[in-house]
């Protein structure tokens, strides 16, 4: 299963003289930035602060409904990033203090000083930020690399390249953290920088190790991301994954051998439309293209078999821009009961009023010599989540 969390929080953070006060709460795009001198001094950098309400999935972690192995991720979506010209690694840690997330904007002229900034984790308060007993700048997150109590990592990394700019950061350490030892690690959410050692200061301008990504000369360009105030179907999102699938195969007969060489797979009562607050089954049938010929008082084509236990995979990819929403997984896996194969999908985890198309892999003889992987897909198996209306 996989359910999305959209980010409720989210602003770039900028050094420099002027806009080290700066909010951008408000803004369409969070951006990683650094600009490097003509003489290759960095001059200004910026860090993203973002976070994500977790009550849902802590309820339901206690309630049984999400596995406490539950994998979780931080989506970011690419906005126009510019002059990446290097592999380089970003560093995600988690925030140490509260802060505010604001109503301004980049470009704001005056610029708006009402939420977390470079200089203050409240500009307003003048909240300073505070590691340890220290005041600093730029953000306060927990250091280390892993919590000796909790046994998680503090720190997650991601490395990026030229041609892969969206960002799947794997979080589940952090959260862990956050949810089964929040008195150690509250959820302030989480701070999304570039590699650096450097100490802080309280001129709100960069003064880290110049060895580093972060501080270094290199040009590394800025990378940009869709924020949650985007009109665009981007927003970031935390992306919760397990595996919910249960398999009782009764007195059905799987598909194998040569039947799996050409299987015809349909679904059963898909439907156009669903809503956006359901969560729906889809059923799905395999059988030969061909049946062999026997005697029996039930047609041959009409008898219900399996898909391969534990190697049946669904996708679900968008039917506009063909991004892949669920891909295939571990927590994409096709299920069964007495009556045949199925899986659920959560329509919330989806974008209201777009459409959908389902995508299919099964995987015969897995791990052996005569492993084969096969992918379906059809026109006719696609859908659209609607928003529910009140009445």
């Amino acid at each position: 299963m996989h359910y999305f969390e959209y980010i409720n929080r989210d602003t770039t953070i900028y050094s420099g003289g002027t806009t080290s006060s700066l909010n951008s709460g408000h803004d369409e795009i969070i951006e990683v930035v650094k600009e490097v001198s003509s003489d290759g001094g960095t001059i200004n950098i910026s860090r993203i602060l973002l976070s994500a309400d977790y009550s849902y999935v802590s309820k339901s972690i206690q309630d049984g409904k999400i596995p406490t192995d539950a994998k979780f991720y931080l989506n970011l979506y690419d906005a126009g990033s510019k002059d990446i010209e290097a592999e380089q690694k970003l560093v995600i840690y988690m925030v140490s203090g509260s802060w505010k997330s604001g109503t301004g904007k980049k470009f704001d002229s005056p610029i708006t000083t009402n939420g977390a900034s470079y200089q203050y984790r409240d500009q307003d308060q003048k909240l300073p930020w505070v590691t340890g007993s220290l005041l600093t700048d730029g953000g306060a997150w927990f250091s280390g690399s892993q919590d000796s109590y909790s046994q998680y990592n503090i720190s997650q990394s991601y490395n990026l390249t030229f041609d892969k700019r969206d960002v799947r950061f794997d979080v589940t350490d952090l959260v862990r953290n956050h949810i089964f030892s929040s008195s150690i690690y509250p959820n302030n959410g989480f701070i999304v920088k570039r590699e650096s050692t450097g100490s802080y200061g309280t001129t709100y301008a960069y003064s880290g190790d110049t060895n580093s990504e972060e501080g270094g000369t290199s040009r590394l360009g800025t990378l940009q991301f869709f924020s949650r105030e985007t009109h665009t179907i981007y927003p970031p999102s935390l992306e919760v994954v397990w595996d919910d699938s249960k398999w009782t195969t009764g007195s059905l007969a799987q598909l194998t051998g040569s039947a799996l060489d050409d299987t015809v797979i349909y679904f059963k009562g898909i439907r156009d439309e669903y809503l956006e607050k359901s969560i729906s089954r889809f059923r799905l049938v395999g059988r030969p293209r061909y049946n062999d010929r026997v005697f029996g008082t039930t047609p041959e084509g009409l008898t219900v078999r399996t898909l391969p236990s534990g190697s049946t995979f669904y996708s679900i990819k968008d039917s506009v821009t063909e991004e892949t929403i669920v891909p295939f997984g571990t927590g994409s896996i096709v299920s069964c009961d007495g009556t045949g194969n199925y899986f659920n999908l959560r329509m919330d985890s989806f974008q209201s009023e777009r459409h959908y198309d389902i995508h299919l892999k099964v995987v015969s003889g897995s791990g052996t010599v005569d492993e084969l992987i096969n992918y379906y897909s059809d026109p006719a198996w696609s859908f659209k989540v609607v928003r529910n209306i009140e009445r």
